[in-house]
């Protein structure tokens, strides 16, 4: 069975990934949270504040450290712009109505 089988030029469909893995971080690498003055006891790239007295526990809205990347995703509706040869034996396969210009779809858009 060959790609061009199930799927053809215009189709929208979803992809599924993995995004890049980065390791165990820590709260400002991995939710972008602010530094703490420079002065602060016990470090200062962590969060000031993990919560109130009560509830005696820590939510799940604060943020921790801990795994950044490696984690699924899907993304929906992407349209599929060329599905088959590649783009040196095929000419003029991204001119548009708007933009007559002879050119070939690239990597870089």
């Amino acid at each position: 069975m060959r790609v061009s089988d199930v799927f053809s030029n215009g189709q929208f469909i979803d992809v599924i990934g993995v995004t890049k893995g980065k390791g165990f971080q820590g709260v400002v690498q991995r939710w972008g949270c602010k530094k703490l003055p420079r002065k602060t006891h016990k470090g200062l790239r962590k969060v000031g504040c993990i919560g109130a007295w009560h509830p005696e526990r820590v939510r799940w809205t604060v943020a921790r450290a801990g795994q950044d990347g490696y984690h699924h995703r899907t993304e929906a509706n992407k349209r599929i712009l060329r599905v088959g040869r590649s783009a040196r034996e095929v000419q003029d396969n991204a001119t548009t109505e708007a933009d007559v210009t002879q050119k070939n779809i690239t990597p870089l858009g």
